[in-house]
């Protein structure tokens, strides 16, 4: 199982060819080639390759739950931990269950129709359904990236299809309707016991006025400010164990600095001033919570109540 040392870098880290000979059930000779940088990351991937062919000759009868495991192995090197976490969610919680025992080499057509009947009858929304579908494929396909499957049996199925629902349109606040909105909140945060209530009034306020996504509004901070500039460089997340997690924004795009409007710009300077209480208080303190970013329940909560207020539909906070 040789590493060769290849000319070339990436990211500071040596370029390394990595090479894992074997033979087959059937006695042929063979040999999986990757690329990798770094020493670390070659051993690590020279690692990987010879578990998947070691799962090939110890398991006769790879099941979907082994591949399940493999696959998700895989991808935790590949993906963010939030990605990871949805595609472990979905596939453990409507796939596994109905097909986890089945041997990869007999998943049919038939099988695979009576899995979407399984989904079907969960009375799941056409969008989701497809979600799941795509997921399951993911799957699949790097089955046979890999060597273990020959084709992908869902692709010739197809995805779930719907003749009567339709898909569901982004609603959205008119200005009007958002400035009835956005006065429920400020009469909430004026009537409050505790300035903290600022907080929620102010994360609706940079969510209209800049579009960010929910966990970049609850990992600014304000050194993120500059002038009338906000830098956008990272992300929460709240629904990974063991707490919230900081990473950076969605992708490399998302790293962004935007020019602010002049009243969101009023706003953020009002809710600064108010901090100034807070003796511990810093410009490393989060813009909306402070010490602890807000939390998303809660941030639901006053979405429908500031939207009952003003007498509003609810939205959904990223429309």
């Amino acid at each position: 199982m040789p590493i060769y040392k290849l000319k070339g870098s990436k990211d500071g880290k040596q370029k390394y060819r990595v090479r894992v000979n074997f033979t087959d059930d059937m006695g042929k000779y063979g040999q999986i080639e990757r690329i990798a940088y770094g020493k670390a990351e070659a051993k690590e991937c020279e690692r990987k390759l010879q578990n998947e062919i070691n799962a090939k000759k110890t398991n006769s009868r790879l099941t979907i739950s082994k591949l399940y495991t493999l696959y998700i192995e895989s991808l935790s090197y590949e993906v963010r931990e939030t990605s990871l976490q949805k595609t472990k969610t979905i596939l453990q919680n409507h796939v596994i269950p109905k097909l986890g025992e089945v041997d990869i080499k007999k998943l049919n057509a038939a099988k695979i129709l009576e899995w979407k009947k399984y989904i079907n009858d969960k009375n799941f929304s056409i969008r989701t359904k497809q979600n799941i579908y795509s997921i399951f494929r993911a799957m699949i396909n790097w089955g046979i990236k890999v060597d273990y499957i020959s084709n992908n049996i869902l692709t010739k199925v197809g995805n779930f299809k719907s003749t009567d629902e339709l898909q569901k349109e982004m609603l959205f606040y008119t200005p009007e309707e958002y400035i009835r909105f956005a006065k429920a909140a400020e009469e909430y945060a004026e009537n409050a016991a505790t300035v903290y209530a600022w907080d929620f009034y102010v994360f609706f306020s940079i969510a209209f006025y800049t579009g960010l996504r929910k966990g970049e509004i609850h990992a600014l901070k304000w050194s993120d400010i500059d002038g009338e500039y906000l830098s956008v460089t990272r992300s929460i997340s709240q629904k990974l164990k063991g707490g919230d997690r900081e990473t950076p924004p969605k992708n490399k795009s998302s790293i962004r600095t935007l020019q602010m409007p002049k009243p969101l710009i009023k706003i953020l300077d009002k809710h600064k001033a108010k901090y100034m209480f807070d003796s511990n208080f810093s410009d490393d303190y989060r813009i909306c919570g402070g010490t602890r970013p807000l939390r998303d329940t809660t941030i639901e909560n006053m979405n429908k109540r500031f939207a009952e207020a003003a007498g509003l539909k609810k939205i959904r906070i990223h429309d």
